[in-house]
């Protein structure tokens, strides 16, 4: 008989599988007067903006030579109505991200279409992202996740220092394919019993290492802010990392033809989070809270007997392990494939894109029978449906607003607006983007800020002369590393929840940090363009 949805729940499932929403996506509790305060001041701005947009004026021949068509006022107030809405959460983001759907066709009288407004929901980069959450909610319903990341921590050792670089690598390793939270949630249990052991050995070993009650544990700040800054750092490194990335993929694709795919954006991002990661160690364990504790004699007897609880490795886990790497070998190997031909000339696997093999190994999963007899597979549907929905409907309206803005001439008229600042050096221009995104994100998402800012970004830049990948990516990347505060982003807040960390250690260390994020963006805006391989 087959089994029932009940049956085919693995008791490895760890429960971050029910808390996967966005990789950047706040949790349902807002404040009260923050929603408040955006629910006045959305259309009060607004309808100010709308008004104090000039209608167009043409010249003889027929060109727009200032303000803008009610078609474009309207997308320009859409989006600021929109962006206060992201920043203050006085609706759930996803519900701010269908306004378009039935704003837009209304309001331009159906010049925009309801087909044009729907249609970008359907990118296929969304696909990618649902394909990528499919494969880590696999994952983690089998439990190879948490192997993985107790393997990784066995291998670097037990010194105190060197155990919050290990946690570090294997959450920012995880989080190269799965949300940033998720990772979070599932390393942080571990996390903790490993204090909990560090304090246990010291109190027999050492207890003139302990400090009192009331004071700040350095190897516990160290590695529980260690385990949320690496997760937003490695987040950035795969385009299904981090929402912002995707989103980014999927405006320039539409909006400008270019096309990234995972293996160049890797290969791009990766020695940047590399370096990042390293930095953000020594800063942590060395310069901000110094750790000054011996070796434990049985930090790696903790760790063996973590993974001799999960017993061997199980079927489930080896067939997910199987397709999860047989995707990372296809993405990689993306540009020989499609460029295969046969003899005859045929390319059969042109068609072969990132998306089609994320939704593919989906598939081979939702097929592959783990225990044919019960009827038990690698993936089922129960488990697909705890996908972020709202963060795949998040993408869809941030590229409908951007391919409104695109569409009504609101880009054209910002990149002139902006052509007083055509003398600034483009460092100049770069460094002051990214101080204000940075700014920004430390108090509203990551990934509404994404949204509402790409095609105005974009625009500018054009304006100023600037290839628009030389700016927005830099920004994408910069807005993903926000460090100082717990609403910042979800792994900062689960940091914070602990209690191993106070509020001001953390604004502490992630002042610092963001100074080295920004430097580390602006390198990237210096050599985006040869490092993706992009022609502008």
């Amino acid at each position: 008989m087959a089994a029932s949805p009940s049956d085919v729940e693995s008791p490895h499932q760890h429960r971050a599988g029910t808390r996967l929403t966005a990789g950047d996506e706040p949790t349902e509790v807002r404040s009260i007067r923050a929603m408040w305060i955006g629910l006045i001041l959305a259309p009060t701005l607004a309808a100010a903006a709308y008004l104090a947009i000039p209608p167009e004026t043409r010249d003889a021949a027929g060109q727009l030579t200032s303000g803008l068509p009610h078609d474009g006022r309207i997308v320009a107030a859409l989006g600021l109505f929109m962006a206060v809405l992201w920043v203050t959460e006085a609706l759930p983001l996803p519900v701010t991200a269908l306004l378009p759907v039935t704003f837009l066709p209304v309001l331009t009288g159906g010049r925009i279409s309801i087909a044009q407004a729907a249609l970008p929901y359907a990118d296929p980069l969304i696909f990618l992202f649902m394909g990528g959450f499919m494969i880590a909610l696999a994952m983690e319903r089998w439990g190879l996740h948490r192997r993985i990341a107790l393997r990784l921590v066995l291998l670097v050792g037990t010194r105190p220092t060197v155990m919050v670089i290990g946690f570090m690598i294997a959450t920012a390793f995880l989080s190269l394919w799965m949300s940033n939270t998720a990772t979070t949630v599932m390393m942080t249990p571990i996390a903790i019993s490993v204090i909990a052991l560090v304090r246990q050995e010291l109190a027999r070993s050492a207890p003139d290492q302990l400090p009192p009650p009331n004071q700040p544990f350095p190897f516990a700040v160290c590695l529980m802010l260690g385990v949320a800054y690496a997760a937003s750092i490695g987040g950035v490194a795969t385009l299904i990392g981090t929402p912002p990335n995707l989103i980014l993929a999927a405006f320039l694709d539409r909006t400008y033809g270019i096309q990234i795919s995972l293996a160049r954006w890797f290969m791009a991002t990766i020695p940047l989070a590399a370096v990042f990661l390293l930095l953000a160690w020594w800063m942590l364990t060395r310069w901000l809270f110094p750790i000054r504790l011996p070796p434990l004699p049985n930090g790696r007897e903790m760790i063996q007997r973590e993974l001799a609880a999960q017993g061997p490795m199980s079927r489930g886990e080896k067939v997910v392990l199987a397709v999860f790497a047989a995707a990372a070998l296809a993405w990689v190997t993306r540009p020989i494939l499609v460029s295969l031909r046969l003899p005859s000339g045929g390319a059969p696997l042109a068609g072969v894109s990132d998306t089609t093999i994320a939704i593919g190994a989906a598939m081979v999963l939702f097929g592959f029978p783990v225990d044919p007899r019960r009827g038990l597979f690698a993936l089922t549907w129960r488990q697909a449906a705890k996908l972020p929905w709202g963060i795949l409907i998040l993408f869809g309206g941030g590229l409908s607003l951007a391919s409104a803005i695109q569409a009504t001439g609101v880009a054209e008229a910002i990149g002139q607006s902006v052509a007083a600042l055509a003398g600034w050096p483009r460092w100049a221009v770069v460094l002051t983007v990214l101080v204000l995104t940075k700014a920004l994100t430390e108090l509203a998402s990551s990934t509404a800020i994404t949204a509402a800012l790409l095609p105005v970004m974009a625009a500018a830049a054009t304006g100023l002369g600037i290839a628009p990948p030389a700016l927005v990516i830099p920004m994408t990347i910069a807005v993903s590393w926000s460090f100082m505060l717990p609403v910042a982003t979800p792994p900062n807040a689960i940091a914070i929840a602990t209690g191993h960390v106070t509020p001001a250690q953390m604004a502490r260390a992630g002042f610092w940090l963001g100074l080295v994020g920004i430097a580390l963006a602006m390198l990237l805006a210096m050599c985006v363009e040869p490092w993706l391989g992009l022609e502008m």
